[in-house]
């Protein structure tokens, strides 16, 4: 079983920040798929369960709000006996780098992602797939809660399609 993790945060007035992307790539990566997601308060996370070639997917987001992400997805962990090394993947926002970069890794530290530092400290790891979408951060003067929490630009809005569609792809290469 494999698990795949969108970062968020829950609500509307969230739906179209920076944050937010780890969201929006899950919802991407689920729309050709029939899956329907269902809220799991057991698990405090939405979830959607797919059943691909290879193995059986659980991909979810956490609705734990994203400076607690590492307490849902280490239930699910816990409960599926997961191991985050092999397993997991993690789609979230990187303030540090450009907008549209896409970069993976398999272990690193937060780089002062609060969702990142929640899941390695609940995990117990530093060890897990990322794929780590940029959101840039040239303006310097606005602190990075205030950026992070900021809707993309018209500009951006109109790139994210092709974006996302490159982070899918990625997913879905993680997933061979």
């Amino acid at each position: 079983m494999k698990l795949l993790i969108g970062l968020g945060n829950p609500g509307d007035k969230y739906l179209k920040t920076r944050h937010n992307i780890g969201f929006r790539v899950i919802d991407a990566f689920l729309k050709p798929f029939d899956g329907e997601s269902t809220s799991c308060s057991k698990f405090n996370a939405e979830v959607t369960e797919l059943t691909t070639p290879d193995s059986k997917l659980l991909v979810i987001k956490p609705m734990t709000f994203m400076n607690l992400s590492g307490e849902s997805a280490q239930q699910f962990v816990n409960f599926y006996k997961l191991n985050p090394e092999e397993d997991i993947l993690i789609c979230y926002d990187d303030k540090d780098l450009m907008f549209g970069t896409l970069r993976e890794r398999s272990e690193g530290g937060s780089g002062g992602h609060n969702g990142i530092k929640s899941l390695s400290s609940h995990l117990g790891t530093q060890k897990y797939h990322r794929l780590k979408f940029g959101v840039g951060h040239e303006d310097q003067k606005i602190p990075t809660d205030a950026f992070v929490l900021q809707k993309f630009n018209k500009e951006e809005e109109e790139q994210l399609p092709v974006l996302i569609g490159q982070a899918v792809k990625k997913i879905e290469e993680w997933l061979k």
